[in-house]
């Protein structure tokens, strides 16, 4: 490679404050700290005696509120095959497609910006692993396979075709099953939506944002992996990730001499 393709390829990009960051650090750090997450995450399952103990009492408190519909909607959607495959493929490959897909914008478009949202993100996806290991969660897809147990809920991931499903062979074994509050798929989703509405200026491509977290939470209960009340603790672990990230980040927060901190864009 020639020394100044080579320069250029591993050139860094200079931010407001001073600092550097490089797009091959980013993706080591990223997928480090992804193996650590899902280290921690699947090696912290719980009991399923546990895990369904805390599903009754989730779902009492929703009872009690009213919002106890999961298995309504999701028998609603069995009549229509090619909606709840289209969730599972959405569930499966979504969270991950859109998220990098807004992580590389921001590195590209907004550098400046990127830092913050990218220790928000990491900082709630930790917050996480705290539900995880203190308070497992059997989703309602698992209800029925405790003796007794008659919710009626299906698990539309093993049911109907998709990529893969939690009784697959590698993926049973390695995935924690109840991993279910807080829902990280929802705290992703609001993550994208948080990032991008205020640096495009579309109205349509506003509305696809505002318009994914919904379908996220759409998805989660039509597949039978997570209740409504999860998705409130993924708004939650949210808003604690980014809470923290401001009062923790200081890479291209300094304020610039020359102009407000959002950049023109004609996104």
């Amino acid at each position: 490679m020639h020394k100044d393709v080579k320069r250029e390829v591993f050139a860094g990009r200079r931010l407001r404050d001073g600092s550097t960051i490089y797009w091959w650090v980013e993706i080591l750090a990223i997928v480090a700290f992804y193996l650590v997450y899902s280290a921690i995450r699947n090696a912290n399952e719980g009991g399923a005696t546990e895990a369904f103990h805390n599903a009754e009492a989730l779902i009492d408190v929703q009872r009690h509120m009213g919002i106890f519909v999961e298995e309504t909607l999701q028998d609603w959607a069995q009549n229509f095959r090619p909606v709840i495959i289209a969730m599972n493929y959405f569930y499966g490959s979504g969270h991950f497609v859109v998220t990098a897909g807004v992580g590389i914008y921001l590195f590209v478009r907004w550098k400046d910006d990127y830092p913050l949202w990218r220790n928000t993100l990491a900082i709630t996806t930790s917050v996480a692993l705290i539900g995880f290991i203190l308070w497992p969660l059997m989703p309602p897809r698992l209800l029925d396979t405790v003796g007794g147990a008659n919710f009626g809920f299906a698990d539309t991931l093993a049911q109907y075709p998709t990529f893969w499903s939690f009784n697959s062979g590698a993926v049973a074994e390695v995935s924690n099953q109840y991993a279910a509050m807080p829902s990280v798929h929802v705290a992703w989703a609001l993550w994208c939506v948080a990032a991008m509405y205020p640096r495009v200026r579309r109205p349509w491509v506003k509305a696809l944002f505002v318009a994914y977290p919904v379908m996220t939470i759409i998805a989660i209960v039509l597949t039978g992996n997570h209740y409504i009340l999860d998705a409130v603790g993924g708004a939650l672990i949210l808003a604690i990730g980014y809470g923290v990230a401001r009062a923790v980040t200081r890479a291209g927060r300094k304020p610039s001499a020359s102009g407000p901190a959002l950049e023109p864009n004609t996104t």
